[in-house]
């Protein structure tokens, strides 16, 4: 065998410390065998999802279809041998397992008959979708009750009577001792578990919908994700961290919504207090520019309406106190024109925004002092700071902002593709823009999003000292900045119009003017650019948002950048499928290349379960490979080449006596 040369001296430090994990020739040998097998398995599925907004029966039902995966699986492996509805029953069993068995067996006549059949379509699926993973990595994804039988079903194929007896007997006995249903299902869970390698989340998981909280479970309780955080996931991680405008954001939205069970049965966070003062405050305000939107699934009686409506403006008019106050503290912000309060003819009933001045819908603000607006009554102060103690306080709110913080980050990058929810701000030739992240720090492209995460990171760190302190507190205030900032990169747009909607009927003030991102990233200069800046290398690399909803109603294209850049918010939110046609969009990359996958609006687990209905889903081939990509093509096949030549390297040693071989100090148990 011909050695490259090594510098064995150079390296005699990490040799020492790899020989303890491989103190022989053989030991090293058979860890490179075992690598260099990994590195040519079909490297495995990542699924992609944006902008979920608190929609988790939706989100919940993608992730056990793994946005059609399973039923391409079902579909491939069975073909002509099922009938239509046999596959679709399958289907339903693996998503479901518990509530479609209770279904059938209500139905069935022949129960033990239906196991068997069942059970062997369900190995043959569970042996195919564990066929691009090791041994060793199935083996830890099964239940350990039935790990042993699971792994001698799927490896032994009846090719012959004695195999088709032996198999036929596992299968008998697991239904004569009745554990045939918890067989059927754990070998579900099993293909949910493998169907998807990598789960990649681009942020919003918040408001909007009733169960960010749920959604926030199901993750915490997935075996492999990651997340890049979104405006809204950073909202609520700054009411998390004692920012008190985004606490009153939070509210205000689910109030907006009619949606309060994330932060009332989720968080358990009691609006008691502000309800009794917006029923007092606002008796004789019809406040009808603050009514919920109020979806069909969730109806409201008029006298609901009318005290939610009443809490909403309640709450508004405190966060536009609030956001004012953190405003003047920071005028590096340069966003003193959104203190609008302050621009207000209370007389007159007017408002002058750039100059001019227009009428305002109503000018009834019974806890606003004309001559200092942004002062807080005695009541108003009261209920923030019950409020701020509730959510900086909630067990359940702690843990799932600290799940964000494990998994998460600004951007993120993942075999050659860059991940990040909104935008790079960019000036109007295309060039990265500068950002003053701290007062004289101006950042720009990848360092600007790399510092900001650090930023973020530092609002839940325990000060050392008053340096600290500062930099914890203007972290947190910052969250405001990074929700409604013109050149914040989870927003970037010149405002958020929240008060121009609220209380002024002229429309040209409720334009929001996105930033150069947006209007450039269909320019794949600009896409490569970006891709440059963040080190992406080459071939087949790509961008991945979410943030801004695909119009596909009006035409819109979510691949765009000649291929490279890709838009995966679709709309899973209920308040946006009349605005984009759809109900979201979610992307597959498996070992042939990547498949985006557009819904129709999931109707609910109930119809899923009894009627078999699944999300209607249209695929849509993006990119096709001309080889099957395997483990060594990825990420991880690089960390694997690595190992291996320094397991090579090691063998080497051994085999020059630079080191000597020495036996394990706990050998193994036979």
């Amino acid at each position: 065998m011909a050695y490259k040369k090594y510098d064995l001296k150079k390296d005699e430090r990490y040799l020492q410390l790899l020989s303890q994990s491989f103190p022989t020739i053989a030991d090293a040998s058979t860890e490179i065998i075992n690598l260099e097998a990994i590195a040519n398995l079909p490297k495995g599925t990542e699924h992609f999802l944006a902008d979920i907004h608190g929609e988790y029966q939706a989100f919940q039902h993608v992730l056990k279809n793994a946005s059609g995966n399973i039923k391409r699986k079902v579909n491939e492996l069975f073909g002509d041998t099922l009938r239509s509805t046999e596959k679709r029953e399958l289907c339903t069993l693996i998503y479901y397992p518990e509530q479609k068995l209770a279904l059938v067996k209500r139905e069935e006549k022949d129960i033990k008959d239906w196991y068997h059949i069942t059970i062997y379509r369900l190995v043959e699926v569970c042996r195919d979708v564990s066929s691009k993973y090791t041994r060793s990595k199935v083996r830890k994804a099964l239940p350990v009750d039935f790990s042993y039988i699971i792994q001698e079903l799927l490896h032994e194929h009846a090719d012959d009577k004695d195999k088709t007896d032996y198999v036929s007997a596992i299968i008998s006995t697991i239904i004569s001792t009745r554990r045939a249903d918890d067989f059927i299902i754990a070998i579900c869970e099993v293909i949910q578990r493998l169907v998807i390698d990598q789960l990649h989340i681009l942020g919003d998981v918040y408001d909007r919908g009733p169960g960010a909280h749920i959604v926030m479970d199901t993750l915490k309780a997935y075996h492999t994700w990651d997340i890049t955080w979104g405006n809204h996931d950073v909202l609520w991680m700054g009411a998390y961290a004692g920012n008190d405008a985004c606490i009153c954001n939070v509210i205000r939205i689910a109030l907006r919504y009619a949606n309060m069970t994330t932060i009332e049965d989720g968080y358990g966070i009691n609006l008691i207090q502000l309800a009794t003062f917006a029923m007092d405050a606002y008796a004789n305000d019809p406040c009808e520019e603050f009514m919920p939107k109020v979806s069909k699934d969730n109806p409201l009686d008029e006298r609901s309406k009318t005290l939610t409506a009443q809490m909403h403006k309640a709450i508004s008019v405190m966060q536009f106190k609030i956001e004012s106050q953190i405003i003047s503290r920071h005028p590096e912000w340069k966003m003193d024109d959104r203190r609008l309060l302050n621009s207000i003819d209370y007389k007159k009933g007017t408002i002058k925004i750039k100059g001019k001045e227009y009428p305002m819908r109503s000018c009834n603000f019974p806890t606003i002092d004309p001559k200092n607006p942004d002062k807080l009554t005695k009541e108003e102060e009261a209920i923030i700071e019950k409020l701020h103690q509730s959510f900086t306080s909630s067990e359940k709110l702690r843990g799932h902002i600290r799940s964000l913080l494990r998994h998460g980050c600004m951007y993120n990058i993942f075999n050659h593709n860059l991940l990040y929810h909104a935008s790079i701000p960019l000036t109007k030739d295309g060039e990265l823009k500068e950002v003053e992240l701290k007062p004289g720090l101006k950042l720009k492209g990848k360092e600007l999003m790399y510092q900001t995460g650090m930023l973020i990171r530092s609002a839940f760190q325990v000060p050392t000292d008053e340096e600290g302190e500062e930099e914890r507190d203007y972290a947190i205030d910052y969250f405001l900045y990074l929700w409604c900032g013109p050149d914040s990169p989870l927003f970037d747009k010149d405002k958020m119009a929240t008060f121009e909607r609220y209380f002024i009927a002229d429309k040209e003030t409720h334009q929001e003017e996105k930033g150069y991102y947006f209007s450039m990233r269909n320019d794949e200069k600009v896409v490569d650019m970006i891709l440059d800046e963040f080190g992406v290398e080459q071939p087949n690399r790509h961008i991945i948002n979410g943030h801004v909803p695909v119009h596909v109603v009006k035409g819109e294209n979510p691949i765009k950048a000649n291929g490279k850049l890709m838009v995966i918010d679709g709309g899973f939110s209920q308040a946006y499928h009349k605005e984009t046609g759809i109900a979201g969009y979610t992307l597959v990359f498996h070992s042939r290349g990547f498949q985006l996958v557009q819904h129709e609006p999931f109707t609910s687990t109930e119809d899923a379960i009894e009627r078999g209905t699944d999300i209607v889903s249209t695929m849509q081939i993006v990119e096709m490979n001309e080889r099957r990509l395997r483990v060594e093509d990825t990420d991880k096949g690089r960390e694997l080449r690595h190992q291996i030549d320094a397991l090579k390297e090691l063998l080497y040693a051994y085999r020059s006596g630079f080191l000597t071989e020495h036996e394990r100090k706990n050998p193994p148990k036979i």
